[in-house]
């Protein structure tokens, strides 16, 4: 876990369904499965994760900006080397430290 995730100031997002014929295969540079097309899967450490990384096919760019413009309204500032990792701006618990199991519902 990041210092950041500790804190609770730190989120790996994604979001919104695809049709059902989707890649079902969540490898780095594949979309994962239930997602939209961000150009790679879900917390890929490879370049294309670069948030601006050009060029993608598709939708994959807009829906990036789409994220961090969404993110950012709510208070979020992006981390510029994964499209999918956002922090919290201005943490109400800048210096408490969290440590607790995460469960389903």
């Amino acid at each position: 876990m990041s210092l950041g995730s500790a804190l609770a100031a730190t989120t790996l997002v994604t979001a919104i369904p695809l049709p059902a014929n989707a890649n079902a295969l969540p490898i780095c540079c594949t979309v994962d499965v239930g997602t939209l097309d961000f150009g790679t899967g879900f917390d890929c450490f490879d370049p294309m994760s670069e948030t601006v990384h050009r060029p993608f096919p598709g939708n994959a760019a807009a829906n990036r900006k789409l994220l961090v413009d969404a993110m950012r309204a709510g208070g979020f500032k992006n981390y510029a080397r994964e499209w999918c990792h956002f922090t919290l701006e201005h943490e109400p618990f800048a210096n408490r430290r969290f440590d607790f199991p995460v469960t389903a519902g």
